[in-house]
């Protein structure tokens, strides 16, 4: 594949993107990645404000703001689960062994 007279190289995905693109801790951040999409969800699907949700959360409009848009770095797992508790969620860890080389951390919605 060429851009702009150059030849760029195509690599298959290793299945996280935060490795594929060199974070530090990417399984860390696809987690926080899928918290941050059901607080997301959720604050959609109740209609409400930035302003009501940061009530609902404890923190500020400009933090929900942040938390809308996907910046990851601004929260941290723990912070996340407490907000997914005060949008009455109930949050369950479940520790079990890795059926693979690779271990994983995953978030499974509904159960």
């Amino acid at each position: 594949m060429k851009k702009n007279g150059r030849k760029s190289a195509v690599r298959a995905s290793s299945g996280n993107v935060f490795a594929d693109l060199g974070f530090a801790n990417p399984e860390r951040e696809t987690l926080k990645a899928q918290l941050m999409l059901q607080i997301y969800r959720l604050i959609r699907r109740r209609g409400i404000t930035q302003a009501q949700a940061g009530e609902i959360l404890g923190i500020r409009q400009p933090n929900v703001s942040a938390l809308m848009r996907g910046q990851s770095g601004v929260f941290s797992v723990e912070r996340l689960m407490e907000f997914l508790t005060h949008l009455g969620q109930d949050v369950r860890i479940r520790v079990v062994p890795s059926r693979s080389k690779q271990a994983s951390v995953s978030v499974v919605i509904g159960q």
